[in-house]
């Protein structure tokens, strides 16, 4: 049994006024991985960080969760593959009801909507003039098509031909209709890889699909994802060394969308006119002004994919006039006297890092 002094002289021998030593602890910096992969004909790529220690889902497991949200828009919505959703409606008889899968619905919910708000610039029912200027499923071409065949398959386009029945997720095929959602799945896609890595913990990510890019959370150094914006002539650039030196603006995605439709991306000349890929559904044939280019960011990436189709058919003067009048935040690039122009919105303006 130890006695009281003996107690407190053995705690007297642990006393000490000098200050405690403690030895450095050396912290590791988070690394930025990267994933990536193909899928509707382009590339994915997908960017991200965590705080070490506090994400369980290894990376093959995360490749698992993005190759799956990808392949489930291709199943739904390519019509390059001949079982989708999409190819299976636009190959139906008149008055047919099709159920579609909740994510199809929705997307399509989303452009049917731009149409009604864009006066019919944007459609998503223009898949039957796409395909005939070789721009679709059907064989690529280098010659206008003949004035009959563009009438004829202008015919078969037009939103308001669709009937849908929101409690039933069910859309009616009037007969002849052919849906075409290339403006608008990729940004889905990118959104929706975005949602599945959040579902694993994985919440600090930059994604991009084709050219369309969605940041959430933050870079490792607190500051936002940055991309350059992808312009006429030139690739995009994304978070790599040389953002600094990219031949186009640079934008900061604090939790942002960007998405860009331009009209040289795709094209063929034939007879010196351009015939761009990008359809104007009023007309049946290629967009002819001034824009090369629109690039938009918007919280969904969906909505910045669509918005830039939409506004590069309004063209530079009627596209300009509905982004102001929805306080868009996007870059119209037009073609000059000497060269390519630039006019930002306002909202475009503020997010440029």
């Amino acid at each position: 049994m130890t006695h009281p002094a003996d107690a407190a002289a053995s705690t007297t021998r642990w006393r000490s006024t000098a200050p405690l030593q403690v030895a450095p602890v050396k912290t590791v910096a988070p690394v930025v991985s990267e994933l990536g992969g193909l899928t509707m004909g382009t590339r994915w790529s997908v960017r991200f960080w965590h705080p070490i220690g506090t994400l369980s889902a290894p990376h093959s497991a995360l490749r698992a969760a993005i190759e799956s949200a990808l392949d489930t828009v291709v199943q739904q919505m390519s019509p390059w593959a001949p079982d989708s959703d999409l190819s299976r409606f636009n190959r139906a008889a008149a008055g047919h009801w099709q159920t579609l899968p909740e994510p199809f619905f929705s997307v399509l919910r989303c452009a049917l909507d731009l149409a009604r708000d864009s006066g019919d610039a944007y459609d998503p029912t223009v898949g039957p003039v796409v395909d005939l200027w070789g721009f679709g499923p059907a064989p690529t071409r280098d010659t206008v098509p003949p004035a009959a065949e563009i009438q004829a398959a202008h015919a078969r386009v037009g939103w308001q031909r669709l009937a849908i029945d929101v409690p039933q997720r069910r859309v009616r095929q009037p007969g002849g209709s052919a849906l075409d959602l290339s403006s608008i799945a990729k940004g889905h896609a990118v959104d929706a890889v975005a949602s599945a890595l959040r579902a694993l913990g994985c919440a600090n990510v930059l994604v991009e699909v084709g050219g369309e890019l969605l940041g959430c959370g933050r870079r490792p150094d607190g500051a936002p994802w940055r991309v350059a914006v992808k312009l006429p002539g030139f690739a995009m650039t994304d978070t790599g060394a040389d953002i600094d030196e990219a031949p186009g603006p640079v934008l900061a995605l604090p939790d942002l969308a960007v998405a860009t439709s331009g009209d040289d991306f795709r094209h063929f000349v034939a007879d010196g006119e351009h015939c761009s890929h990008t359809i104007d559904p009023r007309t049946g044939r290629p967009i002819r002004h001034a824009l090369a280019s629109v690039t938009v960011v918007h919280p969904q990436c969906m909505q910045a994919d669509a918005l830039a189709t939409a506004l590069l058919v309004l063209g530079p003067e009627a596209g300009w006039a509905y982004a102001q009048r929805h306080r868009l935040a996007a870059l119209f690039i037009r073609r000059g006297a000497e060269g390519h122009e630039a006019r930002p919105t306002e909202a475009f303006d503020a997010l440029l890092a």
